[in-house]
């Protein structure tokens, strides 16, 4: 797959695993390639009904490529700034991004953290971003260290249990 993205000037870097950036990659062209030039057709041919100002078909089609662009040039700026992090590379034993983290809270409960980028982040299947609260308390951290973080029922002291990548 080639990755044909230019190089912005990086005032901030977007850290990203393999897997996440191929899969904004994909997602981006997808968008430009496929769902855009479809969306031209449907609105060109909308507009070719005449009366615009009622012409729910135009209207709609006109916000869903607003949309639609927004997207792409969100994930054009991600991508331009992305670093491709592979989590193989970290020092062993030492949470750092795409650790996965087994962790034990003050209230006993035992759980297991993904730590990776901005973008790939998916709480709800075990996966936060380095730059959460929790993730930011976890990094650089070893196995039998605490580290506080502040949540939603306040600060919450964490013990690590394990490290791996």
């Amino acid at each position: 797959m080639t990755r044909d993205i230019p190089p912005a000037t990086r005032a901030k870097t977007n850290l990203i695993t393999s897997a996440g950036y191929d899969r904004m990659y994909a997602e981006l062209r997808k968008l430009a390639d496929e769902d855009r030039p479809v969306l031209l057709e449907e609105i060109a041919a909308a507009a070719a009904q005449g009366d615009r100002s009622e012409n729910a078909e135009y209207i709609y089609g006109r916000k869903k490529l607003r949309e639609v662009d927004k997207r792409i040039n969100y994930l054009r700026s991600r991508l331009e700034i992305a670093k491709i992090i592979d989590p193989k590379q970290q020092p062993a034993g030492v949470v750092g991004f795409g650790a996965v983290v087994v962790i034990i809270g003050e209230d006993g409960v035992e759980k297991t953290w993904w730590i990776i980028g901005e973008d790939e982040a998916d709480p709800s299947s075990g996966k936060i971003s380095w730059l959460s609260p929790l993730g930011r308390a976890l990094m650089n951290k070893k196995v039998g260290d605490h580290a506080e973080a502040e949540t939603p029922r306040g600060q919450i002291e964490y013990q690590i249990l394990k490290v791996d990548y």
